[in-house]
């Protein structure tokens, strides 16, 4: 259960010294208390509180900054939140029923796209290099063979296995990480021990041994790498770059208490999300994101990983991501139906749930194109179904070349060679 003690400052703002926002009509002033956690994908949520995107469309933003996904879960579902920063499948998995406290929620816009990335400890990744036969700098699915091949030895060996941090079950991460180890041919309920860990003490405890490596978001990565104490294997964008990130998270029945409100929520964290992807802001994004009140990391690191420039080892070799962030482009912020549904795939692929038809409604009902719609008219929408194949094009395939098709998640999920063997995974869920 979520800490109810309050978190972090929960400092109003209206912008950059702004006066108080206009009443909105039938609905009061709007004070809108927003639970985030210390994160550059939280950026469109800041810029709207900070550059008077939000107050431009009459609303304050109240932003609080929590330690964990679980809080910032329950303390949406206990009203002391009116919006929540959330991880992509968390409304997926409270439509679902799942989880420790599975109150509805609903995500009627996306805060864009990529940001996380894979780190193991140096140790390990010495050892991939050692006996996996790794040369170089590998790509990533290189680097999960390599892991592999580690991985047989340690059995061979009797050697526990590795413990792998993720932020939380119902997360991009887990399925992430999930996706690319198996994609290596490792079974992450078998071959590696995954344990939930809190984004900002992922390089903490990287550093002190409690675990040999993590998917988070950034800037989490770069500074495990920055600090000597990991290597980054593989970036979200390696796995499938167009998987969602993060997204808005509200009560349904706080949304259809005040359409007026999240209308006017969705134009603001439009127009923060357009200024966010221009480059001739970063500066001033980055200087913002580095204030203790928000991510509260080094202003140089939060520069190069917005640019998608990447230390990924303590030796200071390099890689540069294209779009490693992309805040509005390519109707990033569109909440899209089939999304939903491959984080609903990916929940049956790790046992969390079984395939229905009721199961498959439910999940495309947690996220919410008709609310962007209404908010930002037709023009803004991407042409075409919100339901389409994923993974089809050249350019934005899965890194094991499988293609999604929503009309035929059992059959997608059944053609994974490593997958969950029974109705339940291992991994706990009720965190």
């Amino acid at each position: 259960m979520a800490n109810l003690s309050g978190i972090g400052s929960g400092q109003a703002s209206t912008g950059r010294g702004l006066p108080a926002p206009q009443k909105l009509r039938g609905e009061g002033a709007r004070t809108l208390r927003a639970g985030f956690i210390p994160l550059v994908d939280a950026s469109v949520l800041v810029v709207a509180c900070e550059f008077g995107f939000a107050h431009k469309e009459g609303l304050t933003l109240d932003l609080v900054k929590d330690v964990s996904w679980a809080n910032v879960r329950d303390r949406l579902a206990f009203r002391q939140f009116d919006i929540a920063h959330m991880l992509s499948p968390m409304p997926v998995a409270a439509m679902l029923g799942l989880g420790s406290n599975p109150s509805p929620a609903i995500a009627p816009f996306s805060l864009g796209r990529g940001g996380n990335a894979i780190t193991l400890s140096n140790r390990l990744y010495a050892r991939m290099v050692e006996e996996g036969g790794l040369g170089g700098i590998g790509d990533a699915l290189a680097n999960t063979q390599a892991l592999a091949t580690v991985l047989r030895r340690m059995t061979s060996h009797g050697e526990a296995p590795p413990t792998l941090g993720v932020t939380y079950p119902f997360s991009s991460h887990n399925y992430e990480f999930r996706y690319w180890l198996a994609a290596g041919g490792i079974d992450p309920d078998r071959d590696v021990k995954l344990v939930v860990v809190p984004p900002p003490m992922t390089s903490d405890a990287l550093a002190a041994g409690a675990i040999d490596g993590f998917c988070v978001g950034a800037p989490w990565n770069m500074v495990a790498s920055e600090r000597g104490v990991g290597r980054i294997v593989a970036a979200k964008q390696d796995i499938w770059p167009s998987a969602p990130e993060k997204v808005i998270g509200m009560r349904p029945e706080w949304a259809e208490a005040n359409p007026e409100t999240v209308s006017r929520l969705i134009v603001a964290l439009d127009a923060a999300a357009r200024w966010c992807d221009d480059p001739q802001n970063r500066d001033s994004l980055s200087d913002v994101l580095a204030d203790q009140r928000y991510v509260g990391a080094p202003v140089e690191i939060i520069r190069r990983v917005l640019s998608g420039e990447f230390t990924i080892d303590a030796e200071g070799q390099r890689r540069v991501i294209d779009d490693y962030f992309v805040f509005h482009r390519g109707f990033a912020n569109y909440p899209r139906s089939g999304h939903a549904l491959w984080i609903y795939s990916q929940m049956a692929r790790w046992g969390q749930v079984r395939i229905t038809p009721a199961g498959m409604t439910a999940a495309a009902s947690a996220y919410r194109p008709d609310l962007y719609r209404l908010a930002l008219g037709d023009d803004a929408t991407p042409i075409g179904s919100d339901i389409g194949i994923e993974g089809a094009s050249a350019d934005d395939r899965f890194m094991d070349g499988h293609i999604f098709d929503p009309t035929a998640i059992e059959a997608y999920v059944e053609g994974f060679p490593v997958r969950a063997a029974g109705s339940a995974s291992a991994f706990d869920a009720e965190n």
